[in-house]
């Protein structure tokens, strides 16, 4: 609809200007043509008003006119619409050359303003609207490729530090076979965590590298949310007594809903995710669902410091952490909470986040 609109306001500043050159040119025209029969009504009552002798220069000028006065004023009439024409003519060309360099200006833009004659200001306006959203634009795609950027340096140094270990305590069990039972098994563990480490960082690259998220589809299915949420529930108990957290599910025992159930999940996964990472340990987390009339409400909330309004507004943006410090485990590649808002968004619904009070709510809804 907005390019509806933009096509039909581009449209009528076209066609204003276009009726206003041509009106402009219609009464230069007939100013012209009334000019001239002025001009010759009052040079008649003029000569007619003035005794000649004959002998007189103009006398005998305007008598030729007189004799040729078809012809004479044929010459005028047409060298008056030739100059007019050509002038009206180079008018709109002067206006396609203003669009000319103003196009040229969006091809590498800048902070200067494009400018256009008074008669084209719409046209100007519009201009600079795609002007500033090109900057725009421009501006987000460098942040987001230093972040990726700046992402990818960090992982490449954060892998070094896991191989590292990992052939270290390898090398140890090679080089000490006599060592004991119980401290082979804490190098052996040692060497297991930092090797699970490393799987998380090489899965955060391949997670940089495919994300395109212009190609995703949806393959629509039947599916039991409540089942789908129970099973997430259990796949990350694990992590959850590693954290001493208690997950608590909330709604129906079963609750059908159309949509791509392992995009959905990927949501869930990364929600939940998200609320392990940055909850208080010996705290809950709380995942309320329902269904209504106008579709299908999930939440997840934990308590967690709370986020500042600075980062929540840009919470899904690509690459955005709200750890910065990689020296921890929490948080991934910045990519889990911007694919979830997309596949949140291709099923047609919004995903928010709201955080106060060292409670942090992430809000689902889908039509």
């Amino acid at each position: 609809m907005k390019n509806d609109n933009g096509s039909s306001r581009h449209a009528v500043s076209r066609s204003q200007i276009t009726r206003r050159i041509f009106l402009q040119y219609i009464v230069s025209l007939a100013a012209y043509a009334t000019v001239v029969v002025l001009t010759l009504v009052i040079g008649w009552w003029v000569c007619t008003s003035i005794t000649w002798y004959g002998d007189e220069l103009l006398y005998r000028l305007l008598q030729w006119v007189l004799d040729y006065i078809v012809l004479v004023i044929g010459f005028v009439l047409l060298s008056g619409w030739l100059i007019i024409s050509l002038f009206f003519i180079r008018r709109p060309l002067r206006y396609l050359d203003g669009i000319i360099d103003a196009s040229e200006h969006l091809a590498t833009p800048d902070e200067v303003p494009i400018s256009l004659p008074d008669p084209m200001k719409n046209v100007q306006d519009e201009l600079n609207l795609i002007r500033e959203r090109a900057l725009r634009d421009a501006r987000a795609a460098r942040d987001a490729e230093q972040r990726k950027n700046d992402l990818i340096v960090y992982l490449a140094h954060d892998l070094k530090t896991p191989l590292t270990s990992v052939i270290g305590y390898l090398t140890l069990l090679k080089d000490e076979p006599d060592i004991s039972a119980q401290t082979r098994s804490r190098y052996t563990g040692i060497a297991l965590d930092k090797a699970l480490r490393l799987e998380e960082l090489i899965n955060e690259f391949f997670e940089i590298t495919r994300f395109n998220l212009s190609q995703l589809q949806l393959n629509r299915e039947s599916v039991d949310i409540s089942l789908m949420l129970r099973q997430l529930i259990s796949e990350f108990e694990p992590m959850l007594q590693e954290r001493s957290l208690a997950c608590q599910l909330h709604g129906p025992d079963k609750l059908i809903y159309a949509c791509d159930p392992d995009k959905l999940a990927r949501v869930f996964d990364n929600l939940l995710r998200n609320a392990v990472y940055y909850s208080f340990e010996n705290s809950q987390i709380d995942i309320t669902f329902s269904q209504g009339s106008d579709g299908l409400s999930i939440s997840f909330q934990n308590r967690g410091h709370t986020i500042p309004p600075e980062k929540l507004t840009r919470i899904f943006d690509q690459f955005f952490r709200l750890d910065d410090s990689r020296g921890t485990r929490t948080g991934g590649a910045g990519l889990g909470l911007a694919i979830a808002k997309e596949i949140v968004e291709l099923h047609g619904g919004v995903i928010k986040a709201e955080s106060s009070n060292d409670t942090i709510i992430f809000s689902i809804h889908l039509p």
